[in-house]
């Protein structure tokens, strides 16, 4: 077990990119030397299930030289009941407040359970999470260029490091229920959630304090960025530029023959799902619905120790227009994050830079082995650390239209250096993680994605909790 520990340890300071990752992954690399040092070595038993409440907690303390400094925690309380059905729980409560000093954080509280109403999967969640820095980096992918050059305030095309950035504050709160069908297996889904989003340019002022002058951003107004250039253009109508809300409702069918919901061993997991945001219950000019189709499959290998994982999914618009700032969002029947969007980032495409890949209908899949490396009992909680390297895949199929406005409203010159129409191909990305879990339910996650196409980027590291699916 010495050789492992030194292996992790390794791997954790070594795949370090930016203040904010190195701060997190030292301290994630400390709990795990400490974690490893005072484990008694001896596997869990079934004698040492849980009963009633128990929690996991972490800290959130990072820096960014742009956002400032990060503070906050989070807590997951589980409770087992008698823990007759331990590793599975009745009642799973996650708190999480976390704040950088210069405006962005995040503010979230989830509650799931199929206990609560007999016979009903109920998950409700309620999210504020305003960001000074959202990435924006227009739509279709590939047909978008990427210029790394323009945001590099050491290189002499520098322009802005916010030139990929708009303000971007979002408050979402949404309920799902899921219950048993006649037929075995088969699983009815609904849910209703609603979305607010306010929208602008980044508050420069704001950032600003504290910077050395030679460190300061300049004003949008006299240098735009992406998202000033695509409401000038009318690549974004202006009744979309301050953002908007909207009521979405869901509905569809859910096959699941899982073993385990948190990180199952065997069995399939997939849901077909309609989403509609009625023009009536939003602030926008029309209504939008999508089309959802996720499959996930789960293969034991080794029994307990190995299995191989995949996803496949397909995310269509059905006639419609969905405005900008809610193109991201990825439909999904239940939240396993504070963020659900992409493509790119750390909840579909780990690698690619957070919502690289927007456009209307598009395709994405994972793939990885999951090895429950070592386990043991520490602290009478039963703990393993597990390693899931992936390669994760995904492309626009189908993009918005936007071609016509480019060709009508873009200068020639500058239409050669933001789009590139036609080139939109698959994005891929490879990668490893590290998982630290506690109780089956309670689930640290590292990973690293390293991307195969400068466009998407180099790579990233993404910190936080659960498996991917």
């Amino acid at each position: 077990m010495g050789e492992i520990k030194e292996i992790l340890l390794i791997w954790l300071l070594q795949n370090q990119h930016t203040m904010r990752t190195k701060t997190i992954l030292l301290a994630l690399a400390i709990l795990l030397s400490s974690t490893l040092l005072l484990a008694n070595e001896e596997e869990p038993t079934k004698s040492d299930a849980k009963t009633g409440w128990n929690f996991g907690a972490l800290p959130a303390v990072s820096f960014s030289s742009d956002l400032g400094f990060q503070y906050g925690a989070l807590v997951n309380l589980f409770h087992y009941g008698d823990g007759s059905r331990y590793p599975t729980y009745n009642h799973s409560l996650y708190f999480e407040v976390s704040r950088f000093t210069k405006g962005s954080g995040l503010y979230r509280f989830n509650y799931d359970s199929d206990m609560l109403i007999p016979g009903i999967r109920t998950s409700f969640d309620m999210s504020y999470i305003p960001e000074q820095a959202a990435d924006f980096y227009g739509f279709n992918g590939y047909e978008s260029m990427y210029q790394p050059t323009w945001e590099d305030d050491t290189h002499p095309d520098y322009f802005s490091r916010m030139f990929y950035k708009h303000e971007r504050n979002m408050f979402r709160t949404q309920l799902d229920l899921s219950g048993a069908l006649p037929i075995e297996n088969l699983r009815w889904a609904t849910g209703i959630e609603f979305f607010n989003f306010e929208v602008g340019s980044v508050d420069v002022d704001r950032l600003n304090k504290g910077q050395d002058e030679d460190k300061k951003l300049p004003y949008p107004v006299d240098v735009p960025g992406l998202f000033e250039n695509y409401i000038n253009w009318g690549l974004i109508p202006q009744s979309e530029v301050n953002g908007g809300s909207f009521v979405g409702l869901k509905a569809g069918l859910v096959y699941d023959t899982r073993d385990f919901q948190p990180n199952p061993m065997k069995g399939i997991w997939t849901d077909v799902l309609i989403y509609a945001a009625p023009k009536p219950l939003s602030s926008m000019d029309k209504g939008f619905m999508r089309l959802s189709i996720t499959h996930r499959q789960y293969f034991t290998l080794v029994p307990d120790k190995l299995s191989f994982v995949y996803r496949l999914s397909y995310q269509s618009n059905l006639g419609t227009k969905v405005p900008f700032y809610a193109q991201p969002l990825v439909i999904t029947t239940l939240l396993r994050g504070a963020f659900s969007e992409g493509l790119g980032g750390q909840r579909t495409l780990r690698g690619v830079l957070r919502n690289r890949v927007v456009g209307d209908d598009f395709v994405y899949a994972n793939a990885e082995f999951r090895w429950k490396m070592v386990r043991f009992r520490l602290l009478n909680q039963n703990i393993y650390i597990g390693l899931n390297p992936f390669v994760d895949m995904g492309q626009i199929v189908s993009p918005t239209d936007i071609e016509d406005l480019v060709k009508a409203n873009v200068p020639a010159a500058d239409q050669n250096n933001y789009f590139n129409f036609g080139a939109e191909k698959l994005h891929f990305t490879a990668g490893t993680g590290l998982k630290i879990v506690m109780n089956e339910n309670f689930i640290i996650s590292a990973d690293y994605g390293r991307t195969f196409n400068d466009q998407d980027g180099k790579g990233g590291i993404y910190i936080g909790l659960n498996y991917l699916f």
